[in-house]
């Protein structure tokens, strides 16, 4: 069973998600502020945290910073509807998705599933996808450029994955969310937005421009080299 770490200080909101989440068929660790929600997000016990951003003792952006310095855990954060800069600075430092409150359970392990699907999946039987300086293995989900490793998140991969395999064509924004986030894409979701944002960064640029190249109106494609003759 996958093991979920909930970080949020609303002790019956915990004791709920608990019990509904033990009937989906995981098992529920609860901790209730955010220096001890750190410390056991780092054991590497759990598959997935569920972290709320208002923590007493660290907040939760916090928590997720000093996390992302040293693991890749999936991490789904919960936000206060109207939170809307929290919830954007949550995804530019590394988490997953959002959930804001007050939500819908179902919705809630929807979101789980999809990202503990996302994150467990390996393909054994993929070429590594090479790109000018740019090299990414689906087998062991790591990525370079120039033969230096990049730091890339489960979801920063698999979106990055599906853009290098339609390159040179335009992936819209709906079907990046579908397939990326396992979801419909919904009206003011910038989620995407903000994860392309932030492989862009991290990849920086060919001498012609940006690698990822926006679509207005529609969506994202990963740049071809013109070759020349």
């Amino acid at each position: 069973m996958d093991r979920v770490l909930i970080v949020d200080d609303d002790v019956q909101l915990c004791r709920l998600l608990s019990e509904r989440l033990c009937t989906e068929g995981f098992t529920i660790e609860a901790v209730h502020d955010g220096i001890h929600g750190l410390d056991r997000a780092l054991s590497m016990e759990h598959a997935l945290v569920v972290l709320d951003l208002m923590l007493p003792g660290m907040g939760g952006l916090d928590v997720l910073r000093r996390l992302r310095a040293k693991s890749p855990i999936p991490v789904l954060i919960l936000t206060a509807r109207g939170e809307d800069i929290d919830r954007i600075l949550g995804l530019e430092i590394g988490a997953d998705d959002y959930v804001p409150k007050p939500f819908n359970p179902r919705e809630l392990i929807a979101r789980i599933r999809a990202i503990l699907r996302r994150s467990s999946q390996t393909n054994t039987t993929s070429n590594p996808i090479i790109a000018g300086d740019l090299r990414l293995d689906p087998q062991s989900r790591e990525a370079s450029v120039n033969d230096t490793p990049l730091n890339l998140t489960s979801i920063e991969f698999t979106l990055l994955e599906l853009l290098l395999r339609e390159a040179g064509h335009v992936v819209t924004r709906e079907q990046l969310t579908e397939s990326v986030l396992g979801r419909k894409l919904g009206p003011f979701d910038r989620v995407i937005d903000v994860h392309v944002s932030n492989i862009r960064k991290k990849l920086g640029t060919f001498e012609y421009g940006q690698r990822i190249k926006s679509v207005r109106g529609s969506g994202y494609l990963f740049a071809v080299r013109a070759e020349t003759k």
